[in-house]
């Protein structure tokens, strides 16, 4: 068979013009088929869009989440908490972005932003021709909507995903204007790993507002979008660099940047600004965010807490100096390293400026990386036990109320105190008593027998409620759980609330609750529709030492802290002062603590130590005009220390940190007493008291006017004519046997300590070479009292069992010079005694009541214990 034959021209001929006729018809039809497709996706696309759902996110901006910048008082950045998704996050209004950054974006991501409807159909077409000529992806052609699409409701990377990302992105531009888009964008979209949002990325790369960054800093955050991770400078500069200067390119090409501004970019190099530790003053932070620094200031009340300002303040101001911060830091590791031959494991510090009570120096521990150590407490919150700290408050309330001065004379002798477990006899850390000390010598030098006496002349009762108004609200149980040894410290508070007590002495008697915050920037309410965050309200009741008021501020956003109130008086103004010329005292420490301490510095500070019992914490506390130090130097689990006291533990610590703070508020002297209130005289040295001719040694000392107006004559002194030949009183002696000597006259109370100790007390017999004494020998001086020393009224005595001998305790009286013989009256029966005055007692179950009596001596009070 032959093959067949093709059609002729002439066949062709025919055909075309049996079609032409035709031809429109068809060419009408492809064009309609031609539109068809180019517009059914299109139509399909908006009718997608109209059915999808605007985000949340855009719906209820309110809900967005932003890391919060936490600042110090000069603006210095110490942390940035991220948001809830992980991610630093500020928000940025527009407005406030600055050009640079919009035009660059605009030229890097999409140069037809304004004029497209949310998809960009030649930028559609540009890529799919690249697409076939090239067979590969050359160019994208996602718009700047699709990217902020993309970023709200992330969708795989399929056709139908690519196709709900564009209809989506047609909702926003139907919903939202450009500015409100632009700006989505510039806050949503990731601007490197970890980092959502221009501002976030503008303050971590480069430390500054995006509005000051330069044209070539613009650009290179600009870049970022197209691959945060790609592009990440801190893994190489090179590639950033590269799409930076392919982005200024197109700047110029679109007539977005001229020439000389885009050559003077290109030649600029990527600085990244330096970063610090990013761990400034964690303790603090997490107070302040917690709302842990008093009842009030925590997110149950709206206050400065984790749930009202973390996510919703972009920037919170601390009012603590970084400077500071971080010296004192340094200074904690070095104590705890240094002492870790002692059983020291921690150390915490906190630093107050006096006339606002504004944190300066937060440390709760030397690392709060030191999981040995327990590092993650905070000692600046943690109850431990004050020790001596407390002591100047029970004196200054004690002038107050029981009319006593610095000069007051108190007893530092062996003395016992009733508890609800039977008695309690204080000791002085040295192990010694001193007898009769002046008030000042008593508090400079923290004696414990003469703070535990005064705290019984009050009554812990009111002991208590003084130092619960000076803001030591953990001492919240009964008076009686304390008793007096309240006055040693024996209960526990915060370091923070007892250095804030201190900044109330500093402050002339005036509380001022703790602040913790200076300022607040929240999310931009007047930009995006966020409601302001809530007030942190402060609670100006004592022991509630709080984050200050936060309102919010006339600018975008901004909230500041009101001013420093007035505060509330709690102490006597002069007597507030004789405290801390006492504190300020170095030569009447000198007895305990001997020359050049740790308290001693080159500048005036009124300062005190404390150790607790079993030497579980040391504590220094101090302050000059200006500024508050306290410092606990101890063990996060308790344990104790290998001996170390205050002084040798805290004291140092105290010291350098003292040191510190000068630097950033130069010292200066207390103002000096106000000549209307208080007056300086002259006391003596024994008594206190207005010096007479034989006392031997006077003290200037600082006394309220009154109180130094009704100065009695001293009465401890007495000239005593005696035989110069034994040393006995001189009864009918000539005159050449005789001589005068100066003696010290004790009470009841001070004479058995006045005897062991050999102090120069007269004789109390006559010289037989001179014959009687005029009234007899042997008789008490005017106004001689007797007492009962030892038991306490109130004692309790339980029998133990176990036992088989006899079991006693010893009594003891009191007894001033001239008394001879005196009797113990034990449940009405009397019972002969002579020197030293006491007698074994065999306990006997059952009540019991005991005086003392000695002829020409008034008795003491009567007692009552108890025997089970």
């Amino acid at each position: 068979m032959g093959a067949p034959s093709s059609p002729g021209p002439g066949r062709a001929r025919r055909w075309l013009a049996a079609a032409r006729p035709r031809l429109p018809l068809l060419l009408r039809r492809a064009a309609r088929i031609a539109l068809a497709l180019a517009v059914a996706p299109w139509l399909l696309l908006a009718v997608a869009a109209a059915l999808t759902k605007l985000p949340p996110e855009l719906a209820a901006p309110e809900e967005r989440a932003v890391s919060t910048v936490l600042l110090d008082r000069h603006g210095t950045v110490l942390r940035e908490l991220r948001a809830g998704d992980g991610a630093r996050a500020r928000w940025l209004p527009l407005a406030e972005a600055g050009d640079r950054i919009q035009r660059a974006l605009l030229a890097a991501e999409d140069r037809r932003f304004a004029v497209h409807p949310g998809v960009d159909p030649i930028a559609i077409a540009r890529a799919l021709g690249q697409l076939a000529a090239e067979r590969r992806v050359v160019s994208g052609a996602s718009t700047i909507t699709q990217q902020l699409a993309r970023a709200l409701v992330p969708r795989p990377r399929t056709v139908r995903g690519k196709l709900g990302e564009m209809a989506l992105a047609l909702r926003i531009e139907a919903s939202l204007s450009k500015r409100e888009i632009l700006e989505q964008y510039l806050n949503r979209v990731a601007f490197g790993p970890g980092l959502r949002g221009v501002e976030a990325a503008s303050r971590f790369y480069f430390d500054k507002p995006t509005a000051d960054l330069s044209l070539a800093e613009a650009a290179a955050l600009a870049s970022m979008p197209r691959g945060p991770t790609l592009y990440d400078p801190r893994r190489g500069a090179g590639p950033l660099e590269r799409r930076r200067n392919r982005v200024l390119d197109r700047m110029l090409a679109a007539g977005l940047a001229g020439e000389a501004e885009v050559a003077r970019a290109r030649a600029e190099p990527i600085a990244l600004a330096p970063k610090g530790s990013g761990l400034g003053a964690p303790h603090l932070v997490r107070a302040v965010l917690a709302g842990a620094l008093g009842p009030g200031a925590g997110p149950e009340a709206g206050g400065a807490g984790a749930a009202p300002l973390r996510g919703r303040a972009s920037s919170i101001t601390l009012t603590i100096d970084r400077g500071l911060q971080r010296e004192i830091e340094v200074l904690a590791q070095q104590t705890v390293r240094g002492l870790s031959d002692r059983d020291v494991g921690a150390a915490a510090v906190v630093v107050l400026e006096n006339a606002t009570g504004e944190i300066l120096a937060y440390v709760g521990s030397h690392d709060i990386e030191d999981a040995a150590g327990l590092g993650h407490n905070d000692g600046v919150l943690a109850l431990r036990q004050p020790g001596s700290a407390l002591k100047p408050f029970v004196y200054e309330l004690a002038m107050e109320q029981l009319g006593f001065t610095a000069a007051t004379v108190l007893p530092d002798v062996e003395l016992s105190f009733p508890t609800a477990d039977g008695s309690y006899a204080p000791r002085n850390y040295d192990g010694r008593f001193h007898g009769p000390v002046r008030l000042r010598d008593a508090l400079a030098s923290s004696y414990n027998v003469p703070a535990v006496w005064t705290a019984a002349a009050l009554g812990p009762e009111r002991v208590l409620a003084r130092l619960r108004e000076l803001g030591l609200g953990s001492l919240d149980r009964e008076p009686s759980r304390y008793g007096v040894a309240i006055a040693l410290g024996d209960g526990e508070v915060r370091l923070l609330d007892l250095a804030n007590a201190y900044a109330t002495l500093a402050r002339g008697g005036v509380y001022l609750p703790v602040r913790a915050v200076r300022a607040l920037s929240l999310a931009s309410p007047a930009v995006s529709g966020v409601a302001p965050a809530p007030r942190a309200v402060s609670d100006a009741a004592p022991g509630r030492g709080a984050v200050s008021d936060v309102a919010p501020a006339r600018g975008a956003g901004d909230a500041a802290v009101d001013p420093p109130g007035r505060g509330a008086r709690v102490l006597d103004a002069a007597r507030a002062r004789v405290i801390v010329d006492i504190l300020a005292d170095d030569k009447a420490r000198i007895a305990s603590f001997g020359e050049g301490s740790a308290l001693d510095l080159p500048f005036p500070v009124a300062a005190k130590t404390g150790t607790s019992k079993g030497f579980r914490d040391n504590l220094a506390v101090g302050f000059t005009p200006d500024v508050t130090v306290a410092v606990w130097v101890g063990n996060f689990d308790g344990s104790p220390m290998g001996g170390i006291s205050g002084i040798t533990g805290a004291g140092p610590l105290f010291r350098d940190a003292m040191l510190a703070a000068a630097r950033v508020r130069p010292p200066r002297p207390f103002d000096p007493p106000d000549p209307e209130l208080l007056a300086e005289v002259e006391v003596c040295g024994l008594s206190g008291m207005k010096p007479t001719a034989v006392c031997p040694h006077r003290r200037r000392e600082l006394l309220p006017r009154a109180d130094a107006a009704a100065l009695a004559p001293c009465d401890m002194h007495e000239a005593v004519r005696v035989d110069r030949r034994n040393g006995l009183r001189a009864g009918a002696c000539p005159d050449a046997a005789v001589e005068e000597r100066v003696f010290e006259r004790y009470d009841a109370e001070l004479t058995a300590w006045a005897r062991a100790a050999g102090r120069p007390i007269a004789p109390e017999e006559a010289s037989p070479l001179c014959g009687p004494l005029p009234g007899g020998d042997g008789v008490p001086p005017a106004g001689a009292r007797v007492r009962v020393a030892y038991p306490p009224d109130g004692a309790r005595f339980v029998l133990d069992p176990s036992v088989n001998s006899q079991q006693a305790i010893r009594l003891r009286a009191d007894v001033p010079p001239g008394v001879r013989r005196a009797r113990f009256v034990l449940d009405g029966r009397p019972i002969e005694v002579g020197p030293p005055f006491s007698l074994d007692w065999p306990l006997v179950a059952g009540a019991h009541r005991l005086r003392v009596e000695a002829d020409g001596a008034s008795a003491g009070e009567e007692i009552a214990f108890s025997v089970e």
